[in-house]
């Protein structure tokens, strides 16, 4: 493990983001940038999003998935197991990293998810000084994330099934939010160069 269980969730934090070169989160940034292999892709850091990333970044120190695209997947299916609340920001990017995950780590993300439905999240707890001298591995216990599941139940799979067909709808809306204009874009192009 890389974080402790002695540690605070404010020391794992600061680990967390020296290990990803996150600096200080990049909360107070005005715009976030991802990169798909050689691909930048940016959108805005809005109030909502900054709010829920604090209890996302958190996460990955309970759980221990890494910032990798597959930790990503894996994480953003156990959050949708365990229940986002109010933050509707982390739903969105969840969905669309579950469904990047059912393309890339398919099992690890259906692990995920079924370690979700039986454990918890900070979602619903308020975000304070008193929330970051927590212990990490008091956290974990609270939080149900120690614990040994069994096997998938039929419910599960159900479950798994209904929120993945629902990430392959969100990020197919996204991608064809981005492609259509640049489509159009590249239609009156050609149009006015005479190719159409």
């Amino acid at each position: 493990m890389i974080y402790g269980p002695e540690m605070t969730l404010r020391e794992a934090r600061a680990l967390y983001f020296e290990i990803n070169n996150f600096k200080d989160g990049g909360y107070g940034e005005a715009w976030v940038k991802m990169k798909a292999g050689p691909f930048p892709i940016w959108f805005p850091n809005t109030k909502a999003r900054v709010r829920a990333v604090k209890y996302h970044d958190l996460h990955h120190v309970l759980t221990e998935y890494p910032t990798t695209w597959r930790g990503e997947a894996e994480i953003g299916a156990w959050e949708i197991a365990t229940g986002c609340a109010n933050h509707y920001p982390a739903l969105l990017l969840d969905l669309e990293a579950l469904a990047i995950g059912l393309v890339i780590c398919p099992r690890g993300v259906f692990r995920a998810f079924v370690r979700g439905r039986r454990s918890r999240n900070l979602y619903r707890q308020r975000f304070d000084d008193e929330l970051l001298a927590a212990k990490v591995g008091d956290m974990r216990e609270e939080l149900r994330l120690s614990e040994t599941h069994a096997e998938a139940s039929s419910a599960d799979r159900l479950s798994f099934a209904a929120w993945s067909f629902a990430g392959v709808v969100v990020f197919a809306g996204v991608i064809g939010a981005v492609l259509l204009p640049l489509a159009l874009m590249l239609a009156a192009a050609l149009w006015w160069l005479g190719f159409l």
